[in-house]
């Protein structure tokens, strides 16, 4: 009831309109749709079954019908046009983020409402009327009628203007809990703690989201859609916003997938390119990634779409996303090896990369490639052919045929006959220092020997009958594998710091 009549009110549906049912009954966004048409006196128009409704037959769908509101999901409005529906007033977005770029778009035409709220608070929690303002992040607005939403930290306590923390959403719209669940009910449905009314409870979204100094609330995504990529914390929606800011592309997803050949975790993005404008290129949108993000959360593969997979509610599918590889198949991109070393350096970068192929005109940094495993790639390369190339040599030719051209030209100069076999170093008397240590060395002798001053210190809980002999053991198993463990400096007769690595004990 709480919800039919605040969507009545904001939505401007009364006796007289006319409302699309575009969810289907599976999606709580039906309930939405049925309730607060009826309640109203509105007329429902049941919209044909969505897996089969393209963007045309839709609007003509809601052209016939004279359809005045209508809920959609931002990948439908995204390939939908308005300019054919002159009876259309409202349009709430609903499901997943919006660009500001669709709002613009089907805001010349009607009004835009940005809608929020999980199905566990009855489908909707927060509405935004979209402005011209909205040109950088489209708000989820403010809480409707009856309903609360705080933005807490880890500790329950409320997150400062334009820091962001969990939302949590109460008031009427809260659910029991989950059937025959109740841990998981326990879980996610707690006390609510700034609610004097005895048994009022908070839903824990998962949602990340931060108040404007405005008080609008930014949606910034789903505190489940931070993934680690290469030992780095990427937040997804965060790449997906710099990439939807390049003037021509539509639409966006990006996803940190592992390679079905077996190869290291990789962020791909997916991109629908605005077909009022050229197509982008993936060193194109490479590069606009770059200037706005550090290199770790740059895309190692952006796949182009020209429409992105949906469920039957209008989401984007992304189990549907196809591999980067396979686009590449599909799209029949060849570059064979034209010589022995080509061929060489192919097959020696595919088993780096853990990929099923890589050709001559890849970019080992674009494949998936990174300093680490271009460490990897220059020792194969010095195994195989005893030719010496660094780190910045394949940085400044990373292609494979460029890189293969350089290993050639050095071998024809003679150059691998002389490169050495890198050899484990005895582990007896002092060790050189990296430039690392020897910093750390130095500032330890400038500041009077303060030990203490890099230590990490942690202290964890265990819980349960404690075996001190499997934790000796286990202790001991670690320091023994790491010999970084068993390494304290000294200073050498000369003066210079030097390692001393112990024997386990």
């Amino acid at each position: 009831c709480n919800l039919a009549a605040a969507q009545a009110s904001e939505f401007g549906i009364s006796r007289g309109s006319r409302v699309l049912q575009f969810a289907s009954f599976s999606f709580d966004a039906s309930v939405s749709e049925v309730f607060t048409a009826l309640v109203s006196g509105a007329t429902l128009c049941v919209a044909p079954d969505p897996r089969a409704l393209s963007s045309e037959l839709l609007v003509n769908v809601l052209r016939e019908r004279e359809i005045n509101v209508v809920t959609l999901p931002p990948a439908v409005l995204a390939v939908t046009t308005p300019e054919r529906l002159p009876a259309l007033r409202t349009v709430v977005s609903a499901g997943e983020s919006c660009s500001p770029e669709t709002v613009a778009r089907w805001g010349r035409h009607c009004r835009v409402i940005n809608a929020y709220g999980p199905t566990e608070n009855t489908v909707c929690a927060t509405m935004h009327e979209c402005v011209e303002a909205d040109v950088d992040v489209v708000p989820i607005g403010r809480p409707m009628r009856n309903t609360t939403l705080y933005l807490l930290d880890a500790l329950l306590q409320p997150a400062p203007v334009n820091v962001t923390g969990e939302a949590y959403v109460g008031g009427a719209g809260v659910a029991r809990g989950y059937l025959n669940r109740p841990g998981l009910t326990a879980e996610r449905f707690i006390p609510d703690p700034f609610s004097a009314e005895p048994g009022a409870r908070l839903y824990r979204t998962g949602d990340a989201a931060r108040y404007r100094g405005d008080g609008e609330v930014e949606f910034v995504g789903r505190l489940d859609g931070q993934v680690k990529v290469r030992g780095y914390r990427v937040e997804l929606g965060e790449v997906e916003a710099a990439l939807a800011s390049h003037a021509a592309v539509r639409d966006v997803v990006v996803m940190a997938r592992d390679d079905e050949q077996g190869g290291p975790k990789q962020l791909v993005a997916y991109v629908v390119a605005d077909q009022s404008r050229p197509a982008p290129a993936a060193a194109e949108l490479r590069e606009h990634a770059r200037e706005q993000l550090p290199d770790y959360m740059t895309p190692s593969a952006f796949v182009l779409l020209e429409e992105m997979p949906l469920t039957p509610n209008g989401k984007v599918d992304r189990r549907a996303l196809p591999a980067p590889y396979q686009v590449e198949a599909e799209q029949g991109a060849a570059a064979d090896p034209r010589t022995p070393f080509e061929e060489m350096l192919c097959g020696i970068a595919a088993d780096v990369l853990n990929l099923e192929r890589v050709r001559v005109t890849d970019n080992f940094f674009e494949v998936g490639g990174h300093s680490l495993l271009a460490t990897q790639f220059i020792l194969r390369l010095r195994e195989v052919l005893r030719v010496e190339l660094s780190v910045r040599d394949l940085f400044e030719k990373p292609t494979i045929a460029q890189a293969a051209a350089e290993v050639e030209a050095r071998l024809r100069a003679g150059e691998g006959e002389g490169v050495p076999p890198i050899e484990r170093a005895s582990r007896g008397g002092g060790l050189p220092a990296s430039f690392a240590q020897q910093r750390l060395w130095f500032l330890d002798q400038l500041e009077g020997g303060s030990h203490a001053a890099y230590n990490m210190p942690g202290a964890f809980r265990l819980r349960g009958a404690l075996d001190l002999e499997a934790l000796g053991r286990t202790l001991s198993e670690v320091v023994r594998r790491h010999e970084v463990l068993r390494t304290s400096f000294a200073t050498a007769a000369d003066g210079t710091p030097v390692q001393v690595i112990h024997a386990p004990q």
